[in-house]
């Protein structure tokens, strides 16, 4: 039972995550942090569509935690779900076209170990 949730929140997180990063560049860069030029580009990126689904995809996650942290130890929990970094930091290159540099994979890699400890 715990896998499957586990699958579900980490696929989850890691789309919403790439949804919604994809859909603020496509905003572009917020200069202007005035609650009327916030609710602009809230609605600018909320009608993109691409966050709506992000925000969605986040929803799903947060449900398969909670469901996960009802038959589960928040100690393997919520390290297991670090492997979000690793598959956020893929995401980001080959789905962003990101540059990441040796010291992120690096970072990444060392993640990994500390997910493949705690699973064990």
């Amino acid at each position: 039972m715990i896998v499957p949730l586990l699958m579900v929140l980490i696929g989850a997180s890691v789309t919403g995550e790439i949804l919604v990063t994809h859909g603020m560049k496509r905003v572009g860069e917020i200069h202007d942090f005035r609650p009327r030029s916030l609710l602009r580009v809230a609605w600018r990126a909320l009608r993109g569509g691409w966050v709506t689904a992000g925000v969605a995809s986040m929803a799903i996650s947060f449900f398969a935690l909670m469901a996960a942290l009802s038959v589960a130890d928040v100690s393997f929990v919520i390290p297991v779900t670090a492997v979000t970094y690793i598959l956020n930091t893929l995401g980001a290159k080959v789905l962003l076209n990101e540059r990441v540099s040796g010291q992120r994979w690096l970072g990444a890699a060392l993640v990994a170990m500390g997910v493949a400890l705690v699973s064990l």
